[in-house]
């Protein structure tokens, strides 16, 4: 279910900026009647994504163990788009508009640099790895099972599957951004310490 909402959460996330970007386009481009013609072409399929962007953003929020600054950062920059991209866009203010688009852009981003968050390619122990990229869905002791992920003291899994997991991705969890060499230095840390606990 989760990596269905996760997914879900992408693609309204997309919609949405793209349907930002081109309003804003428009606007300072001087379309006002192209703006007003696709604004109402746009209208309800906006609210549908709206709504979807909303409902997923806080199931997925639910699932997060804890929130970082970063995260926060990124709903701040959502939340003032909005107020700012209704006057925008009504009053055919073109510095609001631009505001706006600035603060999805850069949600958007913050999102990406979060989702990229790549292991540093020198780092080899298999703990800080595990620390820095798995800990927060299998938590510290690999029990923690936030958003679907699966307890890793009961894995039945080889290292060799393990490493095939990691990356390249399976059901919910999304491949993990490191080298074959760390992803073996994890694997070898799940099955030596984490599932002996």
């Amino acid at each position: 279910m989760f990596s269905a909402i996760l997914k879900i959460h992408s693609i309204s996330v997309t919609i949405f900026f793209l349907i930002y970007f081109i309003k804003t386009l428009l606007l300072l481009s001087n379309a006002y009647e192209k703006l007003e013609r696709f604004k109402s072409y746009t209208k309800i399929l906006e609210m549908i994504i709206s709504t979807l962007f909303l409902i997923t953003g806080i199931y997925l929020i639910t699932q997060i163990p804890e929130i970082k600054t970063m995260l926060i950062i990124k709903l701040i920059f959502v939340a003032a788009s909005i107020p700012l991209a209704v006057v925008a866009y009504k009053k055919n203010n073109k510095i609001l508009a631009l505001f706006s688009l600035m603060f999805i852009v850069g949600a958007y981003g913050l999102a990406e640099m979060s989702r990229a968050k790549k292991a540093d390619a020198s780092l080899t122990d298999g703990e800080l790895l595990y620390e820095k990229t798995c800990a927060v869905c299998h938590g510290n002791d690999g029990k923690l099972g936030m958003a679907g992920a699966y307890d890793l003291t009961q894995t039945q899994l080889t290292k060799t599957e393990i490493v095939n997991v990691i990356l390249n991705g399976k059901e919910a969890m999304p491949k993990v951004q490191m080298t074959e060499e760390q992803a073996n230095a994890v694997a070898e840390y799940v099955l030596t310490t984490i599932k002996k606990q």
